[in-house]
This record gives structure tokens, sequence and C-alpha cells, in this order.
């Protein structure tokens, strides 16, 4: 086994005159030279690293690029809402307004929302879009958004609450195909209708009133082109029937909320019916049902000559005569129109 000696007892070893130093390798010389070397650096011996910090250090790389790869991994899915963000509510500003009631914040279903999300925390993240279309997360800290202001797309009521109970806001960013473009505002309507639609708990009038609403914006974005009522519907997924109504509810909103303290609580059949008092039209229905005024009424006698049959028809003013196995020459009519002309001048003014 070979023994290395340290460098110390090579010194001693030197200092006495006639003594011959033991061989030294030259791994070892080398060792020692640098050793050496190292103490003249201002005085102070610098940390030597081996193989052993070499590892570190390339152990520290790797976990730095993985670390890196996966930050940026974070932010695409921040960018494409697959992954949450803490956000305060201070931060998030709705623009398009809510497609319910005016008092939906007085409402029980509100109420109950609120109790439940104090007592469970929020379920379910609500949508929003940067307000900057330009923004991307830091890749040092994605999930850092201090400062940003988002738009509210989907939730404003647990927005609303979750604000008022002073918590921060479970949120994900909505798709922004659309930013920039005319259809924008429209997108972000159609957003907050699907969104309420698939939780079925809008009223006949909220739910028109949001159709009408997405209409006329589309319109608006492309106002060279004809929208027509089948190709809206077909693309919000609602009948043909309730884009004509959505469009007159809407337009008469104002009229209706202020006639209406119910306005919530009613029917489509209802709401026509609310809508055609102010129009002074009559309800379709009532039109369908209401009978056209009857014209004169159609009388038929019948006399009997001798095997034959006589039939006279009289009916607003015109009058007709069939006799049945009667030659009905010239003679024979005039002949009787004497005879009618007689009698209609004695009795036709009764």
């Amino acid at each position: 086994m070979k023994r290395t000696l340290s460098s110390s007892v090579l010194k001693k070893k030197a200092a006495h005159p006639g003594e011959d130093a033991p061989a030294v390798s030259d791994t070892e010389a080398t060792e020692t030279n640098t050793e050496s070397e190292a103490k003249l650096v201002g005085g102070v011996k610098p940390r030597l690293g081996g193989s052993g910090s070499a590892w570190k250090a390339g152990a520290l790389s790797d976990a730095s690029q993985i670390l890196q790869v996966e930050r940026a991994q974070v932010v695409e899915w921040i960018l494409t809402g697959r992954h949450e963000l803490q956000i305060d509510p201070s931060q998030i500003v709705d623009v398009i307004g809510s497609d319910r009631r005016e008092d939906w914040r007085d409402q029980e279903a509100y109420e109950n929302l609120k109790a439940s999300i104090e007592k469970n925390g929020q379920d379910t993240p609500i949508h929003v879009r940067p307000a900057d279309p330009n923004w991307r997360p830091d890749e040092r800290q994605p999930e850092n958004v201090e400062g940003v202001v988002f738009h509210l797309i989907v939730g404003r009521r647990r927005h609303a609450i979750l604000e008022a109970l002073g918590l921060p806001v479970r949120a994900i960013l909505v798709p922004q195909a659309h930013r920039g473009s005319r259809e924008e505002q429209f997108e972000m309507l159609f957003m907050r209708f699907r969104e309420n639609e698939e939780r079925e708990n809008l009223s006949a009038f909220e739910r028109l009133v949001s159709i009408g609403e997405m209409f006329e914006r589309l319109q608006d974005a492309t106002p060279d082109e004809k929208l027509t009522a089948t190709e809206f519907a077909k693309r919000v997924g609602v009948h043909n029937s309730a884009v004509s109504r959505g469009r007159a509810i809407y337009a008469a909103k104002d009229e209706i909320l202020h006639a209406c303290k119910d306005v919530y609580e009613l029917s489509h059949r209802d709401l026509e019916r609310v809508l055609n008092d102010l129009s002074g039209k009559p309800p379709k229905t009532a039109q369908k049902n209401q009978k056209k005024p009857s014209g004169p009424k159609k009388l038929t006698v019948q006399r009997k000559i001798g095997s034959r049959k006589l039939s006279v028809t009289g009916q607003g003013g015109k009058l007709s005569v069939a006799a049945s196995g009667l030659t009905l020459d010239e003679d024979f009519l005039n002949g009787l129109s004497d005879v009618i002309a007689e009698y209609l001048e004695k009795h036709g003014s009764k």
C-alpha cells in the first residue's frame, strides 16, 4: 500500500542537512505547488474544487435549466387558461356589465352563494383577460400578477362576493383569439351568455335582453354585411324565434322595466303581451284567435213546381235562381225578372 506524505513532513525532512528527501510523485508535486501558490493570493487560501465540486456545479446548472423550462411552461399554461391565478379583486374591472337583473346583489341566490363561499371557499374560478393584450407573465415569477389589470368576462357574483369578503379571486384567462378584432365585444358577451345559459339561471327577460344585445354588437361589428336571424341563431345556439324576440325586448328594455315591476318573473308569452301593449298591437296569439268579420249571410229557399224544383239563393244583394228540368230561355227570364222587380218594388225596403 502506497503511503503519501504530507508536504509539512517533507519540509521537516528537508530541514535536516545531509538527509535525502523522499521521492515525490509528479501528481503530489503539482498538488504541493498548487497549494503553496494558493497561499500567496492575498494571503488567503482560496477554496479549491475537486471532482465533487464539478459535479455539484453541473447538477446546479441542470436544475436551473429545468426550472427555467418549467416556468416557461407555466407561462404558456396561464395564457391558454390551463393554470389558475390568484388575483386581488381590485385588479379586476367589469367593462361589459352584467346581463342579470339590476338588483342581483339583493337576491336570495346571491346571499346563498356568498354564505357558501364564506364557508367552503371558491369552487369555480372566474374568467378574465388582461387589459393589455400584449401582457405576458414574468418567467421569473409567472404567478406574480401584482399591479396587472384584468377585464372580467364571467363570474360577476363570485367576484363581487370575494371582494366583499376581502379574499383573493381564483381566476383563469380566456382565449384571446379575437383581441383587437371588430368582434371582440361580441365574443365577450357571448362567453358571458354561454356561461349563464349552461347554468340555466337566467329569467326570460334577462335571456332575451342578452340575445338582443349580442345580435346588435355583432351587427355593429359587420356593418357591411346583413346579419340574418338564422345565421345568428346558429352561431350562438338559440332558436330562430328567440332572435326576433330578443331584438325587440332589448330595444324596449327601459320601457319594459318602467312598465313592469315584476318583469323578471314574466314568461316569454307575458313579455310578448307587454311588448305588444307598448307598441299598441294586439298579441300574435290574439290575432290568430281573432275571427274575421263575417259577411252577409247566405239564404236559400226551394219550391216545387210539379215534379221540378225551384231554388232561389240570396246573399248580400245577389240573387240567383236555379230551376232543375226547366228551359230558361230569354222570354222565361224576362217574365221572371218582371215578377221579381214588381215584388222588390213593393217589399224591397223592408
